[in-house]
């Protein structure tokens, strides 16, 4: 057995439409190394930092993921590798182990695909636009309905609406 905690820089790419891992940003590994009759079994975690935008009100959000990996290394030869798909098993190449694959997947597979920057986060105004937190909790808009919008209009245009008096007043 042996452990291994290690930083490595992040590839480009590992992300998604609204969230990402930095390119070169640090991604700690703890992991553990055991040899098992298949081949070499990989445990741990990792940590790495993600940035992108909040899926309701686009504001840039930070966060670092820690995420829980296993996954068995196989032996050339063996039973594991003997009856599993070229690409469902990852496979011990001599004396080393690629360990990117099972990062990116592993980080990749497990990124939120609506991050949020909090999570009663309110989103954006749908008249407005503007970011609801950041409103007063009275905040409303004047709602026409747009069956009676034509009609609104034509009163609010016309001098001689209903209740109004075109004509000075005498006492």
């Amino acid at each position: 057995m042996q452990e291994l905690d290690r930083r490595a820089p992040a590839p480009a790419g590992w992300g998604l439409e609204l969230i990402r891992v930095p390119e070169k940003a640090d991604v700690h590994l703890r992991l553990r190394l055991e040899s098992v009759m298949e081949g070499v079994l990989v445990t741990g975690d990792l940590d790495v930092p993600v940035v992108g935008s909040c899926a309701r009100c686009l504001e840039p959000t930070e966060d670092t993921l820690t995420l829980d990996v296993q996954e068995l290394y196989a032996y050339a030869g063996s039973t594991t590798e003997a009856t599993s798909e070229e690409d469902e098993v990852r496979r011990v190449e001599g004396d080393f182990l690629d360990l990117e694959p099972l990062a990116r997947d592993t980080i990749v597979l497990n990124l939120p695909l609506s991050p949020v920057c909090t999570p009663d986060c309110g989103g954006l105004c749908v008249d407005c636009g503007q970011r609801i937190d950041d409103l007063p909790a009275d905040h409303t808009h004047e709602v026409t309905d747009p069956r009676w919008a034509a009609l609104a209009e034509r009163f609010a245009s016309s001098p001689g609406t209903p209740g109004e008096s075109t004509t000075p007043e005498e006492n």
